[in-house]
């Protein structure tokens, strides 16, 4: 099948706000699938585990992940890729149709699909089938290119980025992604987001020995210099990125380390910078602004948490992946534990820290409920809080452990936890002894209200009067 195929209207300009530059992608487009399910028990006939209850979720893998991510932002898309008549192919067609504009190239094989069994959330195992490979350029396809104002090439080695190659070579991509199986970028690329594990492959001679951010700065500063690109940012995954024009380099670090499924994270960041990128930014705030989005999208769950492709845009924007009410009901609907900790955490001191490290072991994502400044007056008195209500925020978002920050106006979290509605409610172990005024509501939806033990001597009172004692 050729031909162009044309995404579906969006409504009331859902699919292409205001500013944003239209993106061409070209690459290498998979089908994924996720067959999700639990394993409480050993088949009878060899140690593995019987995953039970598979629900099957399908979603664009590939360069067609970063084209529909790239779409979900609300840019005007055109995905030049490999796609035959196979049912993988006509699967990922249905998939991305309402989303963005398709310009198959010939395929050679069926179209790659990769599939994961997780049980509780966790890959077990993977499988891939299909071995399709792009066999040629077309008309259409070099005409997309040589009309286009931003082109991002996600190359994973399947064959779209070779028969292009020469159209790429002519006019530049703002991004490359590159996979170990594809070609060196094209010369003059602005930049080339390999991730760590990748820089030391694609290093000339091996690259630098041992691992590390010296040998990322090492790779890429070689990379620069021997693909004769821009510049080269190394992921770094929960660290940030590394990004260099072939001297020093600059790091940018995530806004905070998330340990969840990071399926997807590279298509995330690259479909990021490449969008800013086009919009007019500077490589090292596409860097950071791609850094962020990564790690945003890896704390909603990845790939395997992003919603349904096939029903198209909204007219509302993209949910805010740290919006803790939709952080909430996403992990509710995953059957997972939702746990929130409250409190004024005017001075972030070793005993909070704790506490909320204990709390988020309790469960999937930890929602901290802090009071504003009014609230905080009321109950401290005059001169509190010391540190406004922005900056307890940035603190608190800044621990690994804390997924998501609500605020609450009133003297006590009860409308608040109301619409969170949290599995489990923590409050500092200096409460022993009183009424928690929140366990009869958290009783309401069968949740729980526990105390944890604050490590001995801290306080933010303590630590006020020792500064004080110390000035006078």
């Amino acid at each position: 099948m050729t031909g162009r195929t044309r995404g579906r209207p969006t409504g009331n300009g859902a699919g292409r706000r205001a500013g944003r530059a239209p993106l061409v992608v070209v690459g290498d487009a998979l089908l994924d699938r996720d067959l999700s399910g639990s394993a409480d028990r050993l088949a009878p006939d060899a140690p593995v585990p019987v995953v039970a209850e598979c629900a099957e979720r399908v979603r664009p893998g590939g360069a067609a992940l970063a084209a529909y991510l790239a779409a979900r932002d609300g840019r005007e898309v055109t995905l030049v890729t490999g796609l035959g008549d196979d049912p993988a192919g006509r699967a990922l067609r249905e998939l991305l149709e309402p989303w963005l504009t398709l310009v198959p190239l010939p395929l050679t094989g069926t179209l790659p699909e990769k599939t994961r069994v997780l049980a509780q959330d966790r890959p077990v195992v993977r499988l891939d089938r299909g071995g399709g490979r792009a066999s040629a350029a077309t008309d259409e396809a070099r005409a997309v290119l040589r009309s286009a104002r931003a082109v991002l090439v996600s190359d994973y080695g399947r064959g779209a980025a070779d028969v292009l190659r020469d159209e790429l070579a002519a006019r530049p991509p703002l991004v490359w992604d590159p996979h170990p199986r594809g070609g060196p970028p094209v010369p003059g690329t602005r930049l080339v987001t390999p991730a760590e594990k990748e820089a030391h492959g694609f290093a000339p001679r091996g690259g630098h020995p041992g691992g590390g951010l010296r040998a990322a700065a090492h790779h890429a500063a070689a990379l620069v210099r021997d693909w004769r690109v821009a510049a080269v940012t190394v992921t770094l995954g929960s660290r940030g990125a590394l990004l260099s024009y072939g001297e020093h380099p600059l790091l940018v670090p995530a806004p905070a380390a998330h340990h969840g499924d990071s399926c997807g994270a590279g298509d995330r960041f690259a479909a990021t910078a490449a969008g800013l990128l086009a919009d007019g930014a500077l490589v090292g705030e596409a860097v950071e602004g791609a850094v962020g989005a990564a790690t945003a999208f890896v704390a909603a769950g990845g790939a395997g948490a992003l919603p349904p492709a096939g029903d198209g845009p909204r007219d509302a924007a993209p949910p805010d992946t740290d919006d803790p009410h939709a952080l909430a009901a996403r992990i509710r609907a995953q059957h997972g534990t939702v746990v929130a900790a409250g409190g004024c955490f005017d001075l972030l001191h070793a005993g909070h820290v704790g506490l909320l490290q204990a709390a988020r072991r309790l469960g999937d994502c930890l929602v901290v409920c802090v009071n504003s400044d009014a609230s905080v007056q009321r109950r401290k008195g005059e001169g509190r809080p010391v540190n406004p209500l922005a900056d307890r925020v940035r603190v608190l978002r800044a621990l690994a452990c804390v997924d998501a920050v609500a605020v609450f106006d009133e003297d006590t979290p009860e409308r608040l936890l109301g619409d969170l509605r949290p599995d489990v409610w923590v409050k500092g172990g200096d409460y022993a002894g009183a009424d928690l005024p929140e366990a009869a509501l958290l009783q309401e939806w069968g949740g729980q209200a526990v105390l944890l033990p604050y490590l001995d001597g801290r306080s933010s009172t303590a630590l006020m009067e020792r500064a004080a004692e110390g000035v006078r």
